[in-house]
């Protein structure tokens, strides 16, 4: 009799996902959606909690769905380890919007439309190497911003 309750909490739960709002202070997942009164810092911390411990944050992220906004670009570890391999011939290849390395990181990152990609590279590289002593992770960061 227990589980048939649970099941049938969950089933009612998850019927009113589809109507549900994100809150901006936990981010998107099945917690934000499931929990919807956001009014004290216990219905918070169990929103993040669920969010963050279920995996499904992450799923979200990167399938667009419970809330979230599905992501242009989903950085790996590959990725990473290239663009801090290679920091100085990416700077030059982006500045100028073509070459092997950017290529390269094209197929890392699964980019789909490579030239416009390029392109948005291109046009903010002042953001992407906003200085001489820009780490990499920053780079990193500001690639994955670039809105194309």
């Amino acid at each position: 009799m227990k589980k048939l309750l649970v099941s049938l909490a969950a089933v009612v739960a998850l019927a009113s996902v589809a109507s549900a709002g994100v809150n901006s202070q936990t981010g998107c997942g099945l917690g934000s959606m499931i929990i919807k009164d956001d009014s004290s810092a216990v219905l918070l911390a169990l929103q993040a909690t669920t969010n963050g411990t279920s995996g499904n944050q992450t799923f979200g992220i990167t399938s667009g769905t419970l809330g979230c906004k599905k992501t242009k670009l989903v950085m790996n570890e590959r990725a990473s380890e290239f663009v801090a391999s290679n920091m100085d011939i990416l700077a030059k290849e982006i500045a100028v919007g073509h070459g092997e390395s950017l290529d390269t990181l094209d197929e890392l990152l699964k980019v789909q439309d490579k030239l416009a990609f390029n392109a948005a590279l291109q046009a903010n590289y002042n953001k992407i190497y906003s200085s001489k002593s820009v780490k990499m992770a920053d780079v990193l960061d500001n690639i994955s911003s670039t809105q194309m």
